[in-house]
Order: structure tokens, then C-alpha cells, then sequence
């Protein structure tokens, strides 16, 4: 592929300049528009070390507004990002909708090294490609446009810039031992590159290689397709001139048969002094765990759903009653703020992770999107429908970077929600954790009981299954999540 690329293109100096006076200002005004119509937007440069990306980057910043567009020059991961899973840096940075983030170097440039460097094994390389591939997908079918573009330059150029740096004492740093190890390994590098345009050039995030050897040349061509790919995405979200219409409660798509929660055995029970007992003993264990992960650098995530007044509080506060509070975190998540809702749907999950050693603890979670989400039109049927996958996807990164996620549905029944409702509006102290949303939300049992068991069927893959906690004793309950917990953690150990 790089092999047969034409390196000796080039644009006059007139000609270059005419070109660049009309692609700036068509830039600056598609950046208006998308900053109007919130589309976030992604540039990611790659390519030979000397091959100009600097450069570049610059004219693209001057060529717009400056205050929309955030660089971020990736360098090797820190502490902190190596605790956490590789793409944890990357969600970490996207850009919110109507900005623009510009990557020099990218979620590509460590893979590339470690490939080369025979750090990662061929099956690794594989899954991580893979991982890329779903990440770059998400972000788009959630609204984002992606320009992925390769400069390049031979070997015999490469060498002539490093020496031309090397000779003035203001650019010497520049050209460190890493790169001449790079021209030196060229030929590898370029079946490595050959290798990743092949394998994550998708549909709506081709890769652009640009022959850099005259900049001018390179300069137009980058301009020309970032204006391409935002006036296709600008031209489509104008095209849609009404919001999508609201996802309409749907029939139960799980029969009584295939249902998980009708499974359930709800008249378990524990007696106070079992319960005492064993409770004693699951927070020492988990004390105890705690510590362990800590040594080991284990990430443990632990998430719960369930229905209104199931008791996920209750059982969330004993699990963390007898931990070291500087080793976890409870997160909870409600309807999303003003600036989650400018972010990818998962953004807000992702910057949220657990690092290695650490426990987090999720009062309810991503699962929202198909649950509150799918059955009160929040989101469309065909975003409901394709977060399944995504969600899946996701989780499979997390857990193959070595996650323990345990993940429950605190399941009741209607007869005994009600109970629990009549109860809290008696009580003075538990009023405020009685809503009129929570009334509302029980009128549509049904619906949300399909939902929860479509979500069960299709998001339990056996790295991270479901576990369905039986609440209607809270202390049987409470027991039950100690007691799986531990027992995943150990296995991971």
C-alpha cells in the first residue's frame, strides 16, 4: 500500500496559496455550522516521525476558531493510564458535541510501537484492532465525524529531515533515538501501517494517507478532505429537519418462557441471626479482598439495577460497610447533566472506571440506555436496539484488560413494590426516596419487565454475566451480592 503511493506531488506556491484562501474560509464556516448543530469532531494524525504533522496541525488550528478545538499530543501512557484500559485516555479526551479535538498521534501510535517492538502478540494486536474498530463506530453512530489521516514520506526523506534538524542546535531534540530507530526499522513499520489501514479503514472513518513530501501538496489535501467530511456531516444533520420521533413503549419482545425474572425464586429468606453471621464474615473476606486487588493492581467494578425500592441502597452499604474507603467509590448515576448530554452516551461511564487496585461501585449504570431509556423514548428504537452490542463490546474491553465486573438486578414483585411504596410515604424519614416518577414508572411494570429481561438475555456474555439478586428478603439480599462478589473476586485472584 505505502509502497505505491506517489511521493513526487507537488503544488505551485500561487496555486496553493488561491486554494488555501478558499478551503480556510469554507473551514471556518463549517466549523460554525457544527458548533450550531453539535457535531463533535475527531482529527487524528499519524504518520513517519519528521513527516510534518506539526506543522499542519498548526495551519488547521489558524485556520478556524481557535476556542472550538483542543490538541491533545499523545505521548507514552502515564501511571494513572496504565491502571486503567488503553482507550480510558482516549474517552478521556473526546471532544463534546460542537468542539473539535485533534489528535497528533492517536489510540494507533502505542499499537503500532508495541508491534514492532514485539511487546504485543499477534492475537493481542488482533483484539485490540478489533477494539478500535468498535470504539471508532460508537462514536459515530452516537453523531461523531472521524478524519484519520497517515503522512507519509520515504525512508531516503526521513533521513534527510532527521540530519537537517540534527545540524541546527535550536531542533537537535527533536530527533531522538526512537525515531532513528524507526528509519531504521522502516520497512517493518510500513507493513505494520500497511497492516492497521487494512484492518480499521471502516466505511465512515477511512484512513487518508498524505504524500508529505512537499508540504503544500500535503497541506491542500488534508484541508480539502477535513472540509469533505464535515460538509457531508453538516449536509446530513441538516437534511434531517425534525428530531427523531420518540421510541413508542413497544409489545414485550421476551415471552413468559424465555423469561429470566420469572425464574426467580422470590420467597427466599434469611433469619436475622444467619444473616448476622454471615454478614460478619463477607466484610471481613471483602476487607481482606480489598487489599489483595490493591497489591495485585485488580480493577473491580461492581453495578446495580433493579426495580424502585428494591433495595439497592441497603445492600450497596453493606458491600462497602466494611471496606478501606480509600480503596473504593460509589458512583450514582441519575438522568444525565447538562454536560454528560454534550458527550457520547458511554462517555460519562468510561471516566468513571475503577483503576487497577481499586473498587468502584455503579447505583445503576449504562444499562439505562436500554431500560429508562428504550421505555420512555429517551432515545430511538434504533439507538436502544444498537446499544446491546455496544454495551457488550464495551464490557469485553474492560474485562479483557483484566476488570472484575459483577453486575446485579435486585428483583421483586409488583405486590411487594407497592408494599414498600405505602411504607416509605408512612415513614417521615424515607419520604424524600418516594417520587412521583416512581409511581409512574410502576403503572408501565410490563413494559420495563420485558426490557429488563431482553437486557439480561442479551448482555450476559460469561466474562461478565448477570446475576439476579431474589429482595424480596433484603436480608437474603444483601447476603447474596457480599457473597458473589467475593467469590468473583477470588476467581480473578
Amino acid at each position: 500500500m505505502l509502497d505505491k503511493i506517489d511521493l513526487s506531488k507537488r503544488v505551485e506556491k500561487t496555486e496553493y496559496q488561491s486554494q488555501m484562501a478558499e478551503l480556510t474560509a469554507e473551514m471556518g464556516r463549517l466549523q460554525r455550522q457544527a458548533r450550531e448543530l453539535q457535531i463533535p469532531f475527531i482529527i487524528v494524525f499519524e504518520g513517519w516521525s519528521a513527516a510534518g504533522k506539526g506543522t499542519i496541525i498548526n495551519e488547521l488550528i489558524l485556520s478556524m476558531d481557535p476556542r472550538g478545538i483542543v490538541v491533545h499530543s499523545i505521548k507514552p501512557p502515564t501511571e494513572e493510564e496504565r491502571l486503567r484500559p488503553f482507550l480510558w485516555q482516549f474517552w478521556m479526551r473526546l471532544p463534546e458535541n460542537g468542539r473539535i479535538a485533534l489528535f497528533d498521534r492517536s489510540w494507533y501510535g502505542r499499537l503500532l510501537g508495541d508491534q514492532l517492538d514485539k511487546i504485543i502478540k499477534t492475537k493481542d494486536a488482533a483484539a485490540a484492532y478489533n477494539e478500535i474498530t468498535a470504539f471508532e463506530r460508537q462514536l459515530i453512530d452516537g453523531g461523531a465525524v472521524i478524519a484519520k489521516f497517515f503522512l507519509h514520506i520515504s525512508k531516503k526523506e526521513q533521513k534527510k529531515r532527521f540530519e537537517k534538524l540534527e545540524k541546527n542546535p535550536a531542533t537537535a531534540w527533536r530527533v531522538t533515538k526512537e525515531d532513528w530507530k524507526q528509519h531504521k526499522r522502516y520497512d517493518d513499520f510500513s507493513c505494520a501501517v500497511n497492516e492497521m489501514m487494512v484492518k480499521t479503514s471502516i466505511t465512515d472513518a477511512p484512513w487518508t494517507i498524505v504524500e508529505a513530501h512537499d508540504h503544500r501538496f500535503a497541506s491542500v489535501k488534508v484541508f480539502r478532505a477535513i472540509v469533505a467530511a464535515l460538509g457531508r456531516a453538516v449536509s446530513a444533520k441538516l437534511a434531517a429537519k425534525a428530531p427523531p420521533k420518540k421510541a413508542a413503549p413497544r409489545v414485550p419482545s421476551v415471552t413468559k418462557a424465555q423469561s429470566v425474572l420469572d425464574g426467580s425464586d422470590l420467597s427466599l429468606m434469611l433469619d436475622q441471626s444467619e444473616y448476622e453471621d454471615r454478614l460478619k464474615t463477607y466484610q471481613k473476606r471483602m476487607w481482606d479482598l480489598e487489599h489483595e486487588i490493591y497489591r495485585k493492581r485488580l480493577p473491580v467494578g461492581v453495578v446495580f439495577e433493579g426495580w424502585d425500592a428494591a433495595g439497592k441502597g441497603g445492600a450497596i452499604k453493606r458491600l462497602a460497610q466494611g471496606l478501606d474507603p480509600r480503596g473504593y467509590v460509589v458512583v450514582p448515576f441519575a438522568a444525565p447533566n447538562d454536560v454528560e448530554k454534550r458527550h457520547h452516551y458511554l462517555w460519562r461511564f468510561w471516566i468513571n472506571l475503577p483503576k487497577g487496585g481499586h473498587i468502584t461501585i455503579f447505583d445503576r449504570s449504562w444499562y439505562g440506555r436500554v431500560l429508562v431509556e428504550r421505555v420512555e423514548g429517551f432515545c430511538s428504537t434504533d439507538d436502544w436496539k444498537r446499544a446491546y452490542r455496544e454495551i457488550n463490546e464495551t464490557e469485553a474491553q474492560w474485562t479483557n484488560f483484566g476488570m472484575v465486573l459483577v453486575k446485579f438486578w435486585l428483583h421483586i414483585s409488583p405486590a411487594e413494590q407497592l408494599k414498600r411504596f405505602k411504607a416509605r410515604e408512612k415513614i417521615p424519614d424515607k419520604q424524600w426516596k418516594i417520587t412521583d416518577e416512581d409511581w409512574r414508572n410502576r403503572e408501565k411494570w410490563g413494559l420495563y419487565k420485558a426490557a429488563v429481561d431482553d437486557m439480561l438475555v442479551k448482555t450476559g456474555p460469561e466474562s461478565a454475566p448477570w446475576t439476579v439478586v431474589e429482595a424480596t428478603s433484603k436480608l437474603y439480599a444483601r447476603i447474596k451480592v457480599l457473597k458473589t462478589v467475593t467469590e468473583a473476586i477470588e476467581r480473578a485472584l
